[in-house]
């Protein structure tokens, strides 16, 4: 898994693709339908942003605001970092991990063509990853 291109573990058929003036509840219920945790936020063709559940959590109902008023734009995280979907799944997932998101949208030129999820990983391979990302890691070391 760790050296599985993006391209191969992207999610195309779950990516959401919202505007940046959609109220965070119209938001919220596009990820409930689609069963996603991220939306990219994109605007003439272009990624401008990304909106988690964890935004939703921390940035909305945490701060009082009111979700059929608060567009994305004012609640996202702006610029995203970002993944070519042909990097490994193995650089990806470690940008997540030591940056401190689950999410990282895929992208070609600045255009959004899917999504990658700390979750993809969750799968019986998961631990593979985790012994092979070990063994790097004491490979630095010594």
């Amino acid at each position: 898994m760790f050296n599985l291109l993006v391209t191969d573990v992207m999610a195309n058929e779950t990516a959401l693709y919202l505007a940046p003036d959609l109220s965070v509840a119209q938001a919220a219920r596009q990820m409930a339908e689609k069963n996603t945790g991220a939306a990219m936020v994109v605007e003439q063709g272009r990624l401008v942003g990304i909106f988690t559940e964890r935004d939703a959590l921390f940035r909305v109902i945490a701060r009082g605001l009111d979700a059929q008023q608060t567009p994305l734009a004012a609640v996202m995280t702006r610029d995203p970092m970002t993944v070519a979907p042909a990097r490994s799944y193995g650089h990806a997932l470690f940008m997540m991990q030591e940056h401190g998101f689950r999410h990282a949208p895929v992208v070609i030129d600045g255009k959004p063509v899917g999504i990658v999820s700390s979750r993809n990983a969750m799968d019986p391979e998961l631990e593979e990853f985790a012994s092979e990302a070990n063994r790097r890691l004491h490979m630095r070391e010594t």
